[in-house]
């Protein structure tokens, strides 16, 4: 599968490092990583797009990207490209019902291929922790 992502959200492109675990998380987010004193947070975009978890070996890498106010990774397979898309040329995802294709801003053919362009802020949105409730001290 052929992904984008605005180029102007990205913040570097990290080599594969193991992750922390958090507890009570979704399944999607991998842990964290130490980003120069930083606490990043690493999502699994397969696992994310609902095509499984990945398992990440040392040709993965880990982009950064700006999402709102919140630097986040994402683990992906590699990065193939830089290119510059014509904003007409992007169509808009098919309607496929049950939120099929939420993440995405669109689709465009590039060198024959057809990529999905992703909507960062719809991949945050709805990112949910679970908070223990306590119980009271009688």
């Amino acid at each position: 599968q052929y992904l984008a992502v605005d180029i102007m959200a990205i913040r570097e492109i990290r080599a594969w490092s193991p992750t922390t675990l958090l507890p009570r998380v979704p399944a999607h987010v991998r842990g964290v990583v130490n980003l120069r004193g930083t606490v990043l947070p690493v999502v699994d975009l397969s696992s994310r797009l609902g095509w499984g978890l990945a398992e990440p070996t040392q040709r993965h890498v880990i982009i950064v990207v700006r999402i709102a106010d919140q630097l986040q990774g994402l683990i992906v397979d590699g990065v193939n490209d830089i290119v510059s898309i014509d904003s007409e040329a992007l169509q808009p995802p098919p309607v496929l019902g049950d939120g099929a294709t939420s993440f995405l801003e669109g689709l465009i053919s590039v060198d024959d291929r057809m990529v999905m362009v992703l909507s960062l802020e719809a991949l945050a949105l709805d990112q949910e922790i679970v908070i223990p409730q306590q119980s009271e001290a009688a």
